[in-house]
């Protein structure tokens, strides 16, 4: 407050002396200019009046007498120094030189007989001012004396000149007294200013000096400062709002930072500022929010996995980084921006060897050299942040980069990417758990295989992907034969063991594209997915003989051997419909079956038209 006091004292004082001293400039200025005026003024009369005067004593004859004239008009003015006259040549020769004072006494005199100008000058010194000044005569053929009637001379030539000298000490001296007098006044009033505004300012200062200080705190999330003045009127009106003010505002947001960060469970926001920092707290819960309301109506965890893509990219601007889907049977890549992994294959199938997921710990390269020993990369830098999702399921989000500042910048981001993560975890788990109810609805319980739902359920997607790429299904049918006197022979458990079998011989004699369905009792449907013939018939001898070769212990110490039969087709060869396929593998199963059984039967046309093969 008082480095601002003084301050505006000292401008004040300043702009008043500056005003002060460009009055008394003005004046000053004025002052001698009048003074001068005056002075030319005076002397113009005086030569006038000299004029005059001579032309009266030429008129009576008495031009002899005129240099008393001359020493009465000098004498009775106490303002000129001196005074004489210069002829002219021309008078000279007329009338015979003049008095010896009458000639010319300085290159002034001259100049102003040449050239027919008055002409003025100021000697000034530290004790005297002296103003000369030397006006011509000049001749006149107009009025009364003419001029011309008693010299030979032009009108207009210059018959003489005047020159006079001033003593202007004194106009100096009064003006020095009148300046000095306005500089006293000036002071006087520049320090009542000052007093003044010292005297009325100083509680207005006092009060923003308390407000600056209740606002330093604001700035810090403090409400609670208690404004206070000795103004009257509307600075008290303003102070007793801005105490109302302040203290709603301490009952609104004097914890709202403490209490925003419990709706982040992981907030790493950190600022000087806390009304900033909430304001950054709130617009993450809103994207949040809105993220994880967005992500709710999601059908699957691949779609709420794009959303996660997404927000990595726009949000926090990750411009190579992977996401990895672990559990304890392996690790699956879900996404990744380009290349390839920075792990090493054995992590796909051993998790454990992941630092991140066995630590459940965030794993940054910078903390130590080669920190993760199943990094295959020794050229870049990573942030690893595991995630739990629930007890069988993680996320592993892997960030790279080759600059190590960057890294650090990617650091900052991890605590907002893990609000993210945890705003989709309850919706990721509901998901996985919708996944595993409908895999458990379209699957098989005793087999493992998928059943007739599910191929009911995606038959069109096969198809509408078989024929945008132009891939081929060979479809085996297969049914194992005189199942039902097993049943009835040995009891269900015995066919549940032949069941099994039969579904564990068919997942081993299959690849990963490949489909095997249980698609009814004791019938199976196989899809090997463009497959040759001759591949297709190797992978349907295969299962054929495989299951032909095992024992079946029935108990009492009797083991069975059973024997199964299979009807091929192939799509689109057979027909334009996986579907018609699948029937045509039907009826080459049926054939089969009438044919004497234990065998494989493709399906040829014949098998439609001719009842007899059916």
């Amino acid at each position: 407050m008082m480095n601002s006091k003084i301050k505006l004292l000292i401008i004040v004082a300043l702009m008043l002396l500056a005003l002060g001293i460009a009055t008394i400039i003005n004046v000053s200025l004025n002052f001698r200019e009048y003074s001068l005026k005056s002075a030319i003024e005076k002397a113009t009369t005086t030569a006038t009046i000299v004029k005059d005067g001579l032309t009266a004593h030429m008129v009576n004859g008495i031009m002899d007498k005129r240099q008393y004239f001359l020493e009465q008009i000098s004498s009775n003015n106490t303002e000129i120094k001196s005074l004489w006259l210069v002829r002219s040549q021309n008078v000279n020769k007329q009338f015979g030189p003049g008095f010896v004072s009458e000639t010319i006494r300085d290159a002034m005199d001259k100049n102003v007989l040449q050239s027919g100008i008055m002409t003025k000058q100021i000697k000034e010194d530290t004790n005297q001012i002296t103003l000369r000044v030397s006006i011509p005569y000049k001749a006149t053929a107009i009025g009364t004396p003419n001029c011309l009637s008693c010299h030979n001379v032009k009108r207009g030539d210059t018959l003489g000149v005047i020159s006079m000298e001033f003593d202007i000490t004194n106009m100096r001296n009064t003006g020095l007294l009148t300046i000095l007098k306005i500089l006293g006044i000036n002071l006087i009033f520049i320090i009542i200013v000052l007093f003044l505004i010292n005297h009325y300012v100083t509680p207005y200062l006092k009060l923003f000096s308390n407000m600056q200080e209740g606002i330093q705190k604001a700035y810090k999330g403090d409400f609670t400062h208690h404004f206070t003045t000795t103004v009257e009127g509307d600075a008290k009106n303003i102070v007793q709002q801005l105490n109302t003010l302040f203290q709603k505002m301490q009952e609104t947001f004097g914890n709202i930072k403490y209490n925003l960060a419990t709706f982040i469970p992981q907030g790493g926001i950190a600022s000087h500022d806390p009304l900033n920092e909430a304001k950054i707290i709130i617009k993450e819960l809103s994207d949040i929010y809105k993220f994880k309301k967005t992500i709710e109506l999601d059908l699957s965890k691949e779609s709420i996995y794009k959303r996660l893509i997404n927000v990595f990219q726009k949000k926090f601007n990750l411009k190579h980084f992977a996401i990895y889907e672990v559990n304890e049977k392996g690790r699956k890549l879900i996404y990744i921006t380009s290349g390839s992994t920075i792990c090493n294959e054995e992590v796909q199938d051993n998790p454990m060897l992941c630092r991140a997921y066995r630590t459940k710990a965030d794993v940054i390269s910078t903390e130590f050299t080669q920190l993760c020993q199943a990094c295959s990369s020794h050229d870049i830098e990573y942030i690893c942040i595991p995630f739990d999702i629930n007890d069988e399921y993680s996320l592993i989000i892997s960030i790279t980069t080759k600059d190590k500042n960057q890294l650090v910048a990617i650091n900052r981001h991890i605590p907002s990417i893990k609000n993210y993560l945890e705003a989709a975890k309850p919706v990721i788990e509901s998901r996985i758990l919708t996944d595993k109810l409908r895999e458990s609805s379209l699957k098989d319980a005793m087999t493992g295989l998928y059943n007739r739902r599910f191929l009911e359920e995606f038959i069109d997607t096969f198809m509408k992907q078989a024929k945008r790429n132009s891939e081929t299904y060979t479809i085996l049918m297969i049914d194992v034969d005189f199942f039902k006197n097993v049943n009835d022979t040995y009891g269900h458990d015995a066919g549940d063991q032949i069941i099994v079998a039969i579904g564990k011989v068919l997942r081993e004699s299959i690849r990963e594209s490949d489909l095997a369905i249980r698609y009814g009792g004791e019938e199976f449907l196989v899809l090997l997915h463009n497959a040759t013939h001759k591949g297709a018939l190797t992978v349907a001898q295969k299962i054929h003989q495989t299951f032909a070769s095992l024992l079946f212990d029935v108990g009492d110490g009797e083991v069975i051997q059973k024997t199964i039969s299979i009807g091929m087709s192939q799509y689109p060869k057979d027909g334009d419909t996986i579907w018609k396929c699948i029937k045509f593998a039907d009826k080459a199963l049926y054939v089969a079956k009438t044919t004497g059984r234990n065998k494989i039967v493709e399906y040829a046309k014949e098998m439609s038209e001719n009842e007899d093969l059916r």
